[in-house]
């Protein structure tokens, strides 16, 4: 099962680190969990692709850092009912051959693709937040 190249909107299974993990030293995530592709971009040379990530999560952020997940697109996707938010005031910068993306069952590398409107409103919040330079940004190695 060949991994699926990184496009926008695809959402993936990732030990997403938050920015107060890595300040505090951690090098990986706490916990998986579905993230979705902000954007890829492959070397001139044809090598890896540098990749931005948004974590999804339950918890509720504080207002303009998070875009809430309809539950059409969570059943779409087979994840859980509960509330969820993508976080856009930080992301990781990951290289697609990051160990940390695991896949999502036997079968499959990925949960699928969120709406083309949605990940347009993802690019747009985050590209916003990095023009005012209020992105968080944790570079993975």
């Amino acid at each position: 099962m060949p991994k699926p190249k990184p496009v926008s909107g695809l959402v993936i299974r990732y030990d997403y680190l938050w920015r107060n993990e890595a300040r505090r030293g951690q090098r990986d995530g706490s916990k998986d969990r579905p993230c979705v592709v902000v954007v890829a971009i492959q070397s001139v040379q044809g090598g890896d692709f540098r990749t931005l990530v948004a974590a999804v999560t339950h918890t509720e952020p504080d207002a303009g850092e998070g875009i809430e997940m309809p539950q059409k697109v969570k059943r779409h996707l087979g994840l859980d009912s509960d509330r969820s938010w993508i976080i856009v005031s930080e992301v990781n910068e990951i290289d697609w051959s990051d160990p940390g993306i695991i896949p999502v069952s036997n079968a499959k590398w990925e949960y699928g693709f969120v709406p083309a409107a949605l990940a347009t409103a993802l690019r747009d919040a985050i590209l916003n937040r990095m023009t005012q330079k209020n992105l968080q940004i944790t570079r993975r190695k």
